[in-house]
């Protein structure tokens, strides 16, 4: 996938709407999704915002979890396939795992709608700008640090190799960082397996050989707050480090941010959006709309004060504030793709 790659919003893939609310063409009636992971919170809120379309919508939804197994993720799309279902909609366990269902699909006619992580050969895909999202949330984070010191900061980066995606979400964040920082270093750069009891070991062991850290990157939540519970395990002094978290995934980050901790940036990617997007992508490839490679979901990075915008928050629950959402704006492209690793 170029950079130079067109997005589309979500407002204009709507263009199909009556001013009724009704599409004005024949919607799918199944959309089936296969998930790599339903029991992490982001899947899960991904699939709350596509119920919740779905239903506006009057279609249904079914989901199979591949639950990290790419076999799994095989299989179901062949079962959906030869349950004709309507639109076929997957998170890929793996990229180039899912290389020949996406050719199954475009020989049997099937329309098929990627999310998170580009695979070669799909029509579309739905997701962030990985690296304007890290990106982002380096720039924020340069300038709270800004403020405390001119030492260049020294950062333990929890990220998750397997994927493209997170990979250019690291070197965003180290990218927007320099922007402030020029000579701030990653010091450790480890593979957090993006779960907190991965990202925890792996932290540990890191923190072990060098604990000189002023910084803790995570590529989700998970990873970020493995982190900070092994800087907390080792008992080291929280008062001038900084965690930066990535996903807005679920309640944990915002448990953690309202603490007034270390935990004090998060690079929102919003899945609620994602999943309302995914399903309106689906309506519109179903139609035979001519659709960009990627369609945009937009990003921010928030501090805690900033996440009234677009969550309300109880202490134990979240509601997505939609107006807040959509009135982000969405890049015309996104500043680097997974072709220029």
């Amino acid at each position: 996938m170029k950079a130079t790659t067109r997005r589309i919003s979500a407002l204009a893939i709507a263009v199909g709407v009556t001013a009724s609310g009704a599409w004005a063409q024949e919607t799918p009636k199944r959309i089936g999704y296969i998930v790599n992971y339903a029991t992490h919170e982001w899947y899960q809120n991904v699939i709350k915002g596509m119920e919740a379309r779905a239903d506006e919508l009057g279609i249904e939804v079914e989901v199979i979890d591949a639950n990290l197994d790419i076999a799994k993720q095989v299989a179901a799309a062949e079962d959906f396939m030869a349950r004709q279902i309507d639109v076929l909609v997957m998170t890929p366990v793996n990229e180039q795992g899912v290389v020949p269902i996406v050719r199954r699909a475009k020989a049997d006619g099937v329309p098929l709608v990627i999310e998170g992580n580009p695979v070669p050969g799909m029509q579309t895909m739905v997701a962030i700008c990985d690296y304007d999202t890290g990106y982002s949330a380096g720039v924020v984070a340069g300038e709270m640090l800004k403020g405390e010191g001119d030492d260049a900061p020294r950062v333990m980066n929890v990220g998750l190799p397997l994927l493209s995606a997170t990979i250019l979400r690291s070197q965003g964040f180290m990218d927007g960082i320099q922007t402030i920082y020029p000579e701030a270093e990653m010091v450790h750069d480890l593979d957090g397996g993006g779960n907190p009891d991965r990202a925890q070991e792996v932290s540990s062991a890191a923190l072990a050989a060098d604990s000189d850290i002023d910084v803790i990157y995570g590529i989700n939540d998970s990873s970020a707050l493995g982190g900070l519970q092994a800087w907390r395990a080792a008992g080291l002094p929280e008062d001038d480090l900084l965690v930066v978290g990535t996903g807005s995934e679920g309640l944990a980050f915002l448990n953690e941010m309202q603490t007034e901790g270390p935990f004090k940036i998060e690079a929102a990617m919003f899945p609620e959006k994602i999943g309302y997007t995914l399903v309106d992508t689906a309506v519109s490839l179903f139609q035979g709309e001519d659709l960009p490679e990627h369609v945009v979901s937009p990003t921010t990075a928030v501090t805690f004060d900033e996440v009234g915008q677009f969550y309300s928050y109880d202490g134990t629950s979240r509601q997505i504030q939609w107006d807040g959402i959509n009135a982000l704006p969405v890049p015309e492209a996104c500043m680097k793709y997974a072709s220029d690793l």
